[in-house]
């Protein structure tokens, strides 16, 4: 067992490296598209566009990522965890989920709980924008539907701060909240400054969120995506080599109690052997 665990230790650990990078590199980009559309949205105008219209406040489609796999520690207990606390502080709305990883998936689907599409087998193998795309352009055509009753959608991942620290973030994706308006309840709120710049469209509106809002929503969900895998590989690590230690001290608890079974042993035949001469002499 201790070997496996090693083994498991080493292999996330790679991959974490690996992870890691990619998560450092697109979070500039991801961060500074933010700041620019929650800007863009809150100066729009009065264009409407389906991704920026507000609706109402009783249907929700959570969007979970949790791993396919387990062996990470807490990882999959704290994101469900969150997810059940999101479900309670909104009790009398209609929630549904639309799980990405099969941990969130399976615990979710033995309750009996409304899960409106699914995502399986993505994080745990090597995925690229395209696949976020797949998953944010399911999600905008669910919002945007004409018959849809979905208010709001929300993302719940972790976020990757270190090897030893991450944190479970809630996020609104749709409808794309412009700036300066107040953040939702239990979502975490922008992290950059509020800075107010105007601008000037040489483009009519609709020709450029048309373009380019379908984009931002990629962008955030493989980003989310991105943040998630680095958390589990680093999540799967420590708990390997928690597993690794914890297995050491348990081989050297057996092996002293291994030589003191020996010892005791060896001592109560050299005894019957000294008895044994002494009688014969």
């Amino acid at each position: 067992m201790q070997q496996l665990t090693r083994a498991m230790k080493m292999v996330s650990a790679a991959k974490l490296k690996r992870a890691q990078n990619r998560v450092v590199s697109a979070r500039p980009y991801a961060e500074t598209m933010t700041r620019v559309f929650d800007r863009l949205a809150g100066r729009a105008g009065e264009y409407e566009h389906p991704l920026l219209t507000r609706r109402g406040d009783q249907h929700y489609l959570v969007a979970l990522i949790t791993a396919d796999k387990g062996l990470c520690g807490a990882f999959n207990a704290n994101l469900i965890k969150t997810a059940q606390q999101f479900i309670r502080e909104n009790e009398g709305k209609q929630i549904e989920l639309a799980p990405i990883g099969k941990k969130g998936r399976d615990f979710f689907r033995r309750r009996g709980f409304p899960i409106a599409r699914e995502y399986l087998n993505i994080t745990g193998r090597a995925f690229d924008h395209s696949d976020g795309a797949v998953i944010s352009r399911e999600l905008m055509d669910m919002f945007t539907a004409d018959d849809s009753t979905i208010d709001k959608v929300f993302v719940i991942y972790s976020e990757f701060k270190s090897v030893l620290s991450q944190r479970v973030t809630i996020k609104q994706l749709l409808p794309i909240a412009a700036e300066g308006a107040e953040p939702e309840e239990g979502a975490s709120a922008p992290e950059h400054p509020k800075v107010l710049v105007d601008y000037i469209y040489e483009q009519p509106p609709s020709a450029i969120f048309g373009r380019l809002l379908p984009r931002y929503v990629d962008t955030q969900v493989y980003h989310a995506l991105l943040e998630s895998v680095a958390s589990e590989h680093a999540a799967r690590m420590t708990a390997m080599d928690a597993a690794s230690k914890n297995a050491g001290d348990v081989i050297s608890t057996l092996t002293l109690n291994m030589n003191r079974v020996r010892q005791a042993s060896i001592t109560r035949e050299i005894i019957e052997v000294v008895s044994g001469a002494q009688a014969l002499g």
